[in-house]
């Protein structure tokens, strides 16, 4: 029996995908093999040593200790492309709430009630509130994953001129992409030649403040910034000196911090980006999906810390997560045909420092051969995992 731990509510969509006959959920185990979690601040906790997986349901990742988890053996998790409809519809809104003054229009609509004559001030205002139509208009999308090639399409659709940049944009992106979709090599062509720039790229150190005064400086007087991904990614200040200046003309962020709240033609919204039902749902469900196939069968799918590897299995698999360094894997599979394990079938990836390796073998795997193959320098963590 596999114990799951639960850090939020999770959609009881995602939690019925467990098999009660193998799985016990709940938000309270003794020491849980893996946990499910979507918001909850993981960095002060101390993990059991049981603790296998850990599964976000959602893209971002910053919740979890990432690094340590890698360190101890804890394969983490996320849910990418599960939450992409409901951005893609916010991403939408926001190109109109952009352009349109809507905001801006309906809080003075509001503030005219108890007023004398109120319908008539009303119509009489709309001029104050007037804004450009998206059609025909330039959209520069930095980043074509899930997200922004769903954003890509659906803008393409409105009448929109659509470029595109992603350096690691995959073959299968980018067969999804509408042909009329252009995809440019360099980022700097997205800055200089749009009139709304929306961006969809995950947060590092190595991409915060894409969008600084720098990149600013070369895009068109006017131009109008989304950033529906992370609030790191785009310099507020920056954006704010910009809008001030006139050469920015909008922002429209879910990301709040002190310097966008309440700053003139800034919109703020409250991360509302995967915040819909069925979003919630989608990814509960992937989340549950890539812990069982972890669990039962070794196979890592969405992994944010360790290298994707799957492999089918017709006995038993051997899973090692170790270092990526030289000579390990010829330790690892010494020390399973010393022990006269017959080795079926191998696969192995890496990531950065950490490997995965999978070994699909033969009969009976004595007690043993965990804490030799444990033994060799490198190993993190094995798992003997029995299908009969």
């Amino acid at each position: 029996m596999f114990n799951i731990q639960t850090l939020n509510k999770i959609s009881s969509v995602g939690t019925d995908v467990f098999d009660k006959s193998k799985y016990a959920v709940s938000d309270n185990p003794a020491n849980p093999d893996a946990i499910m979690v979507r918001s909850a601040k993981m960095h002060d906790m101390t993990f059991g040593d049981k603790l296998i997986a850990i599964a976000r349901a959602g893209a971002g990742v910053n919740n979890i200790p990432v690094d340590r988890c890698a360190q101890e053996g804890i394969c983490v998790f996320n849910t990418p492309g599960a939450n992409s409809n409901a951005v893609k519809e916010l991403a939408i809104c926001a190109l109109l709430l952009a352009s349109r003054k809507i905001v801006e229009a309906a809080q003075w609509s509001a503030s005219l009630k108890g007023t004398e004559d109120a319908p008539k001030t009303v119509e009489s205002g709309k001029s104050k509130f007037a804004g450009p139509e998206i059609a025909g208009k330039t959209l520069g999308i930095i980043g074509l994953g899930a997200i922004g090639g769903k954003i890509a399409n659906a803008a393409e659709a409105l009448g929109m001129n659509v470029i595109g940049y992603d350096p690691y944009l995959s073959v299968g992106a980018a067969l999804h992409l509408e042909p009329s979709v252009q995809v440019v090599k360099d980022i700097n062509d997205i800055y200089k030649n749009s009139d709304y720039i929306t961006i969809h790229m995950p947060y590092t150190p190595q991409t915060k403040n894409t969008i600084d005064a720098e990149q600013i400086a070369m895009m068109k007087d006017g131009v109008r910034l989304i950033n529906l991904a992370r609030g790191e990614l785009i310099n507020s200040e920056a954006v704010v000196k910009a809008i001030a200046d006139g050469k920015v003309a909008k922002y429209v962020t879910d990301f709040a911090d002190d310097i966008v709240l309440g700053a003139e033609n800034v919109i703020v919204l409250p991360h509302l980006g995967a915040s819909t039902p069925e979003s919630e749902d989608n990814c509960a469900v992937m989340a549950a999906e890539e812990l069982i196939d972890y669990l039962e069968n070794g196979n890592i799918r969405n992994s944010v810390n360790y290298p994707n590897l799957t492999m089918n299995s017709t006995d038993t698999k051997i899973c090692v997560i170790h270092k990526n360094v030289p000579t390990t894997i010829a330790s690892i599979t010494a020390a399973v045909g010393n022990e006269g394990i017959n080795i079926e079938n191998m696969a192995n990836a890496s990531k950065g420092d950490f490997a995965y390796t999978m070994l699909d073998v033969t009969g009976e795997v004595p007690a043993t051969v965990e804490g030799k193959i444990n033994a060799v320098d490198g190993v993190i963590r094995v798992r003997v995992i029995n299908k009969k």
